[in-house]
């Protein structure tokens, strides 16, 4: 069955080419209605059971209608008409950086360029050489966007592959001096789970210093457009970056615009004319005077608003509930005092013990839970070398409790056959696809469900999870659930699994990204195992200490 991002998609590719075909109102409707269908936080199959494709903002009858024969077919008739109706070449001028559909027909109707290979070919033969709106610079541009485009132009990436290209940015700026503040801004700060591009917005008395450190550094291949305040690269990865000066007054106002989401912009800018007011990039006016943008919080409270995280600007409910007053809070990475899925390797010795132990009381955890026997599906597997399980058993680390899991698939067990008296169970399904056991394992209660994804089996054992009160993980990957599985297991009352990355290298994303899923679906401590209370979770049953 079609997902909500295929979903979102077609609609997103049909406006394109409404306007590539010179509609005027139809496109934007099919973008809104694009837009509501990627941040819903159910499957849109499950609105669409319930007759309820019309409650989606910008959802009417027509859109509805083709939601309906795509779910249930996995094609699009309307859409297929609409292709035929424009050269095939005109659909792969949309995936090149910086060609918007409007150009796209201009180049059709005005040039009779069909596709990039003829954009190309009209560039080199001088033919866009006075045309209205296409100076030398711009042409330059699209030139360059052209041989940097490939097959995967326009692609947006996996957040955890996007953090350590942004680290090492942000580093690389910081390195160079002249910076005041740097943030990054847009979907990768609002947590998304893929990013397009990056923004990163900075302070500084010398652009023209800024500007030209970031162009050398050493992942950008590109300087695509440089101008007072703006920068624009493409690096080795073909991600684009747009590096902003901004004038410290003004920093809170361009953060919380380019931090986005456009939905959640407009429906603020709708809110500041009904007040009288103007809002911009550059801060929220009364007039010719600004009264708030130097930081988010000024700019949320002349709306009359609380501040609203970044995860949660996605236009669903969040700014009529910061109206009322502060929202609940969001968990944080300090809540994160507890991990309960550490594997170490085959052959663990004691150091490897020591290790993770050591890492675990350096970030302050209050509970380290180490897998110490792992099943498939059929049987018992693999379990930790004796002078590991001897280690474990006798380390003693003030303030730390250490906990013994095991980790079985759905028929896998029983657990206390496979190593010993452990404390908790972890059920990893094989897939996500696998089917739920009837009932829980025998022995310890089963704590946590691992590694499953975002797909229908998914939901399944979110179910499973709650019927039996255990926790579900978090996390980037198609092996843990993302910000809209968290949601819905969060708003069924099944708590998250939020992994602390203890024992991974430093520089892994997996934590924060997990954090950022959580925080997306709406999570507070409560909502997370062992954020509020790490030491609730030994004192529940469900992982006593055993001397």
């Amino acid at each position: 069955m079609p997902t909500n991002a295929e979903a979102a998609e077609l609609l997103r590719e049909i406006a394109d080419i409404l306007d590539v075909l010179g509609e005027r109102f139809k496109p934007e409707a099919y973008r809104r209605a694009s837009r509501s269908i990627e941040s819903l936080t159910e499957d849109l199959a499950h609105v669409a059971a319930r007759g309820e494709l019309r409650t989606i903002p910008g959802v009417g009858d027509a859109i509805a209608e083709k939601l309906r024969e795509f779910l249930a077919t996995g094609r699009l008739d309307y859409r297929d008409r609409l292709r035929r109706e424009v050269p095939p070449g005109i659909l792969e001028l949309l995936r090149v950086p910086g060609l918007g559909p409007k150009t796209a027909r201009r180049f059709w109707l005005e040039l009779g360029v069909e596709g990039p290979a003829e954009l190309a070919d009209a560039i080199r033969a001088g033919r866009l050489t006075g045309v209205a709106g296409f100076g030398p610079k711009k042409v330059e541009q699209i030139r360059a966007a052209l041989a940097a485009a490939g097959p995967s132009a326009g692609a947006r990436i996996p957040i955890a592959a996007a953090y350590p290209i942004a680290e090492r940015l942000v580093a690389g700026l910081r390195a160079a001096g002249g910076i005041e503040q740097i943030e990054i801004a847009g979907s990768f700060r609002r947590g998304r789970e893929t990013v397009g591009d990056l923004d990163v917005l900075v302070t500084s008395a010398d652009p023209e210093r800024v500007f030209d450190a970031f162009g050398r550094l050493p992942e950008v291949r590109e300087v695509r457009l440089r101008g007072a305040t703006k920068e624009t690269v493409v690096l080795a990865s073909g991600l684009q970056v747009d590096l902003r000066v901004v004038e410290p007054a003004a920093f809170g106002a361009a953060w919380q615009y380019f931090t986005g989401s456009k939905d959640h912009n407009v429906h603020l800018r709708s809110l500041a004319r009904d007040r009288g007011l103007k809002i911009n990039e550059y801060g929220v006016f009364r007039g010719e005077a600004r009264i708030g943008g130097r930081t988010e919080a000024e700019v949320y409270g002349a709306l009359d608003l609380a501040w609203i995280p970044p995860e949660l600007r996605e236009d669903r409910g969040e700014i009529d509930a910061a109206a009322k007053g502060p929202l609940p809070p969001l968990v944080e990475r300090t809540d994160l005092t507890a991990e309960f899925h550490v594997h170490l390797p085959p052959d663990a010795g004691v150091r490897d013990v020591d290790r993770v132990v050591a890492a675990a009381r350096a970030r302050k955890l209050g509970y380290l839970g180490i897998v110490v026997a792992s099943a498939a599906v059929d049987g018992p597997g693999p379990a930790l070398p004796k002078a590991a399980l001897d280690r474990l058993a006798s380390v003693r680390v003030p303030g730390l409790a250490l906990g013994r899991a095991v980790e079985v698939g759905p028929a896998g067990g029983p657990p206390d056959a496979l190593a010993g008296r452990p404390d908790y169970v972890i059920v990893r399904p094989p897939a996500a696809s696998a089917n739920p056991p009837e009932a829980s394992p025998g022995g310890p209660p089963v704590a946590i469900v691992a590694h499953v994804g975002g797909d229908e089996g998914a939901r399944r054992w979110v179910a499973w999870a709650g019927a039996h009160h255990a926790a579900i993980e978090v996390g980037p990957g198609s092996e843990r659930l993302d910000s809209t599985g968290a949601r819905s297991a969060r708003t069924s009352g099944v708590r998250l699994v939020v992994p602390t990355g203890v024992d991974l290298p430093d520089g892994d994303p997996t934590s924060a990204v997990a954090l950022g899923f959580a925080r997306r679906a709406g999570a507070g401590p409560h909502d997370v195992l062992g954020a509020a209370d790490a030491a609730g979770f030994t004192r529940s049953g469900a992982a006593r200490r055993r001397a």
